[in-house]
């Protein structure tokens, strides 16, 4: 099963938690969970007026063998108006514009949208349990 949490955060909410969403779905392969403006879409939804995420930003996807990856979907602009990172433990690294990178089997972290344009985050955590 994955987990997630997330947390919509401007320069004036720094640290609030208040109006965390939580979604979850069993490692079944093909299972999808997503994030982003679109809720007919997404299982979390951000802000509608948060336009550094794309309608369908994120997407979770379980593998054949269980595993999760996870993609940041290219929207209609060439560019991002955001960053995404992947925390997981000591370790950050940026994802790609389109990239999927894979979550670790049994671990936790975070994936972090950031507006390159304005002090807010989206912060999805993340729990795959075996």
């Amino acid at each position: 099963m994955l987990e997630l949490t997330m947390a919509a955060v401007s320069a004036a909410e720094s640290g609030a938690t208040a109006g965390m969403l939580m979604a979850d779905a069993p490692s079944e392969p093909g299972t999808v969970l997503r994030v982003g403006r679109d809720t007919s879409l997404c299982r979390l939804a951000t802000p509608d007026d948060w336009l550094f995420v794309s309608r369908v930003h994120l997407e979770f996807q379980c593998a054949q063998d269980g595993s999760w990856q996870l993609t940041w979907l290219r929207g209609s602009l060439p560019e991002p108006s955001s960053e995404v990172r992947l925390t997981v433990g000591d370790h950050v690294q940026p994802v790609a514009y389109g990239g999927t990178v894979p979550l670790p089997r049994g671990g936790s972290g975070e994936v972090v949208i950031l507006d390159r344009t304005a002090p807010r985050s989206v912060n999805v955590g993340f729990y795959h349990e075996i």
